[in-house]
């Protein structure tokens, strides 16, 4: 058997792995990479495999760093079965044409400076209708179900804790002489966030994959961080200016909303408007409502009460371009949660660009910012920022607040993996920037005393 590191390897985006065997040849994950130049590049490359070769793909999640490039695989002549969760199915069903939609969109733009310069015109990544295509190849199968895929393979998802429908992957592949156990976190969730249920745990593997974007820090406590959250909304509130917060359309936004629901109930927020301004993130709340068997106790029993105390908070949610750009037009007394969470896409630029040169605005990031991202550049203290062409001054007050993350940290990642009562063979860790996966293999050798390594991106590993 052998696996081959195709992306998230030494780096948090573009997570793919692909495991051959005499007879089968699957992928875990088929996502695209962001942040910088390099990276960003390798979506367009051709696949480093033959697409038609590959029999299925194990989806872990909705995330386009694990989905976004199945369209592409699609188009360039995948025809197998792309397997998920029924929530991970319905989400990609969303997220996959809000994708197509801003690949077309970003290659108009880019055609007609290419035009006025004399060059040639570019193709978008994928189109609306080969995202379309894509989904047809999706089936559902819900957690604890074995499904069998035959030639000695056979695969169980677990609940990843991580959003709606995330996964880890129990793989069993029958190879040469015996049957040998991989699992693949996936993107491990806290434990105690809102929203959703907790991570499981696995009791034995032969081979571990598991992910490190955290793997070197700790989040506050949920409690501190609630604390923290609501510190700096009323901060940035009472100073006369909007919070501004870049999130997911996918599960950040639906937690954030949680969340405030909760601070209504508690008097601590009154009298402020919030603007949920993302399409995506609407049709993504719909799907949330539509799978209680992805959400934890918590949350089913304050969808049981209803929406927001009246007289303490208003909400809107935002679909149509102009009502977006109505948004703009408040000076304060706003909170703004909009998509991209990194600020890459979508309409969370236009609302840095009318709110982050203003002194009495704050900017809350919840989430991890990849390298060469917008959202990254603003976190470590860039004084100007380009957003669509222009320079723009980041006097706005910006706060990071971790505790948020959807990520388990490395001490939730390491009790997960101390859960194992079998020492597995080796833990491979990946999906992480280089210096938080090397460092967190040392942790995993140090207190766990698992063998642990890093592979670089492309490596092949024979198992």
């Amino acid at each position: 058997m052998k696996i081959t590191f195709f992306g998230a390897a030494k780096t948090v985006t573009g997570s793919c792995y692909g495991i051959r065997t005499n007879d089968v040849n699957l992928l875990i994950d088929c996502g695209t990479f962001q942040g910088t130049r390099d990276h960003e590049e390798r979506n367009v490359n051709p696949f480093p495999f033959i697409p038609s070769e590959i029999h299925y793909v194990l989806l872990t999640h909705a995330h386009l760093d694990h989905s976004g490039l199945i369209p592409k695989l699609v188009k360039d002549g995948f025809r197998g079965k792309i397997l998920a969760t029924p929530a991970t199915v319905d989400l990609c069903g969303v997220m996959l044409l809000d994708s197509a939609h801003i690949h077309e969109r970003d290659t108009e733009w880019d055609n007609k400076r290419r035009m006025r310069a004399g060059k040639p015109p570019l193709k978008p990544l994928y189109t609306i209708q080969e995202a379309a295509d894509s989904i047809a190849y999706f089936q559902g199968i819900a957690y604890e179900e074995t499904r069998e895929l035959g030639n000695g393979v056979k695969v169980r998802f677990r609940d990843a804790g991580h959003i709606l429908g995330s996964a880890m992957v129990e793989l069993w592949v029958h190879d040469d002489t015996r049957e040998k156990k991989l699992v693949f976190s996936g993107d491990l969730g806290q434990k105690k966030l809102p929203l959703v249920k907790d991570p499981e745990f696995i009791d034995e593997a032969d081979y571990i994959f598991i992910e490190s974007t955290y793997g070197n820090r700790k989040h506050k406590g949920v409690r501190e961080t609630v604390d923290e959250f609501t510190r700096v909304v009323t901060e940035s509130i009472g100073r006369g200016g909007n919070v501004v917060i870049p999130a997911f359309a996918v599960g950040r936004t639906q937690e954030i909303l949680y969340l405030l629901n909760q601070l209504s109930r508690e008097g601590k927020l009154n009298h402020v408007q919030v603007f949920v301004d993302s399409p995506m993130a609407l049709q993504a709340t719909r799907i949330t409502i539509r799978h209680p068997e992805c959400l934890d106790e918590e949350t089913l029993a304050l969808m049981k009460k209803g929406n927001f105390l009246k007289g303490t908070l208003t909400l809107k949610f935002t679909e149509s371009v102009d009502d977006s750009m109505e948004i703009n037009r408040i000076k304060s007394n706003a909170i703004i949660i909009s998509a991209s969470g990194m600020c890459e896409a979508g309409r969370i630029r236009y609302h840095l660009k009318h709110n982050l040169w203003r002194p009495e605005c704050s900017i809350i990031f919840v989430g991890f910012q990849a390298a060469g991202t917008l959202g990254r550049r603003i976190v470590e203290g860039a004084k100007m920022v380009r957003v669509f062409d222009e320079e723009i001054a980041v006097n706005a007050s910006i706060y990071t607040i971790g505790g948020l993350s959807a990520h388990a940290d490395r001490d939730e990642l390491l009790d997960w993996l101390g859960r194992f009562k079998k020492r597995p063979r080796r833990v491979f860790v990946t999906h992480g920037e280089e210096n938080a996966a090397l460092d967190f293999a040392k942790a995993i050798q140090d207190r766990l005393q698992f063998d642990a390594y890093v592979p670089d991106i492309l490596e092949e590993i024979h198992l």
